[in-house]
């Protein structure tokens, strides 16, 4: 793997709307999820329900903060539709993940998204630091050129004047 870590959102829909509603489920779900996929939750989870500006807005959020990053669920019972989040800075299993959401709330349908973050994140620090320190190796005798030779660099425009 390179960069930070996979991000797994999946949208559910047609999903039971009294689990939608349920603040101690997806407490539950949040409480225990992150050992089910291999995760190390560093803080209880915090969930509350909310009501928006409009009637059918209203709905429960999730949160919990993983040693690996964090895992949110944001439900819209009237909606019957349900949105999660896992990012993480390790591999996880996201079919486990989607198979287990998907039993719970019963789901008709969803999308799922999975992709990598931070690809250019620097993971080792050693390594990182050896690929700077090779690439300026390769640089500097360019640069020692160009001031032997009286040939700048314009910062601006990238271009030799």
């Amino acid at each position: 793997m390179t960069g930070f870590g996979p991000h797994l959102t999946l949208d559910g829909y047609g999903c039971n709307r009294k689990k939608l509603e349920d603040l101690d489920l997806i407490y539950s779900i949040l409480d225990e999820f992150p050992s089910n996929i291999g995760m190390t939750k560093i803080m209880p989870p915090y969930v509350f329900r909310y009501t928006g500006a409009k009637l059918e807005d209203w709905g429960v959020s999730g949160f919990v903060l993983i040693a690996e990053s964090h895992i949110s669920i944001h439900t819209f019972p009237v909606k019957n539709y349900l949105s999660l989040d896992i990012f993480s800075c390790k591999q996880f299993d996201s079919e486990i993940a989607v198979s287990y959401i998907k039993e719970v709330f019963e789901m008709k349908k969803y999308q799922m998204n999975l992709f990598n973050r931070g690809d250019e994140f620097p993971k080792d620090i050693e390594k990182t630091t050896r690929i700077v320190v090779g690439q300026r190796k390769k640089v500097t005798p360019l640069i020692d050129f160009q001031r032997e030779n009286g040939i700048k660099l314009s910062r601006k425009k990238n271009l030799l004047i």
